[in-house]
C-alpha cells in the first residue's frame, strides 16, 4: 500500500501544508494575559473585601521604582484582605476580564499603553460604575486618548516638567478622604514634584496640594492640585502625583494614602463582593 513515490510525496506535501497551518492559526491567537495573582484569605467571618488589577506597563519612561511600587501594594492587598492581580499585559483590558475588578490601578505607566478595542473596554468599564486609580506618571499616560485625560484629571506638563527629587510641603485641604484622613494639616516630604498641563480644579476635588515657595521646578503657582477625586463617566477616579522614588514606597504615610485612594476607588460596596453575594 502506497508505493507509488507521487503518493507518498503528495502526502507528505499535505501534511506538511496542514501543519504550517496550524502553526500560522497558533501565531495569530490571542494570548492570554500574563498576571501575578494575590488571593485574599476569605472567610465566612472575613469575607474578601474586594478585587483589583494592578497594570504597570509602560511605553516610555520606566520608573526605576515599579518593582519596590508592586511588593508594597502586595504587601498592602494581603493586609486589607483584598485580592489582587499584576499584569502589564494590555490583554487583561477586555470587558469579561475587566468585569471582576472593583478598581484598576494605573501604577507608574507612562506612554501609549492600549490599543483602540482595548481603550474602549476601559471607558465601558469605568461606564459600568468601575473604579480608577492613577499614581504619579498615570498622568503621563495616553496623550492621544482625551477621555482618559478626563478621567485622570489632568495630563502631566510636558513643556515644564517636573523638579528634581526634593523635599517639599504639601498642604492637606480635605481631611475628610480615606486618602487624607490620616494626614495632618502640613506634610513634609521628599519626591519628584509634576507640573500639570492643566490645573484640574474645576472639574475634580483636590485634596492637597503643594507649596511651590518651598522648593524649585513649580510653575503653576499659588494653587498647584497634587492629589484629587472626582466622579466620572458613571465611575470614580483618584489621582496622586506622589510616588516616583522607590522610598517612597516604605513610607507608612504615604502607603495609607495610596491605600484610601484605592478604597475609595473600590466604592462602598465592591462590584466582586455584591457580585459574589448575588450568585
Amino acid at each position: 500500500m502506497f508505493k507509488q513515490p507521487w503518493f507518498i510525496a503528495l502526502l507528505v506535501a499535505i501534511i506538511l501544508a496542514i501543519a504550517l497551518l496550524v502553526l500560522e492559526v497558533i501565531a495569530h491567537m490571542p494570548t492570554p494575559a500574563a498576571i501575578s495573582h494575590v488571593a485574599c484569605n476569605a472567610t465566612q467571618a472575613n469575607p474578601c473585601q474586594g478585587k483589583i488589577l494592578v497594570f504597570s506597563k509602560t511605553g516610555a519612561f520606566r520608573h526605576q521604582s515599579i518593582p519596590a511600587a508592586k511588593a508594597a501594594l502586595r504587601k498592602l492587598a494581603i493586609e486589607h484582605n483584598v485580592a489582587a492581580d499584576f499584569t502589564e499585559d494590555a490583554a487583561a483590558f477586555t470587558d469579561a476580564n475587566l468585569a471582576q475588578y472593583d478598581a484598576v490601578v494605573f501604577l507608574l505607566t507612562t506612554g501609549e499603553i492600549l490599543d483602540g478595542s482595548q481603550q474602549a473596554a476601559f471607558e465601558r468599564y469605568i461606564r459600568a460604575g468601575g473604579g480608577y486609580v492613577g499614581i504619579h506618571s498615570a498622568s503621563d499616560t495616553e496623550y492621544g486618548w482625551p477621555w482618559y485625560g478626563r478621567l485622570v484629571g489632568a495630563y502631566f506638563d510636558r513643556i515644564h516638567g517636573h523638579s528634581g527629587i526634593v523635599q517639599a510641603t504639601i498642604h492637606v485641604t480635605d481631611h475628610t478622604h480615606p486618602s487624607t484622613v490620616m494626614l495632618s494639616a502640613l506634610w513634609v516630604r521628599t519626591d519628584e514634584w509634576y507640573n500639570f498641563a492643566t490645573n484640574p480644579r474645576g472639574s475634580v476635588h483636590v485634596l492637597m496640594t503643594v507649596d511651590e515657595k518651598t522648593y524649585k521646578g513649580g510653575v503653576m503657582g499659588a494653587d498647584h492640585p497634587i492629589a484629587w477625586y472626582h466622579d466620572y463617566d458613571g465611575g470614580r477616579a483618584w489621582y496622586t502625583a506622589l510616588g516616583h522614588t522607590s522610598e517612597s514606597y516604605s513610607e507608612p504615610l504615604f502607603l495609607a494614602h495610596v491605600w484610601g485612594g484605592i478604597t475609595y476607588a473600590m466604592g462602598p460596596r465592591p462590584r466582586s463582593t455584591a457580585k459574589a453575594l448575588s450568585t
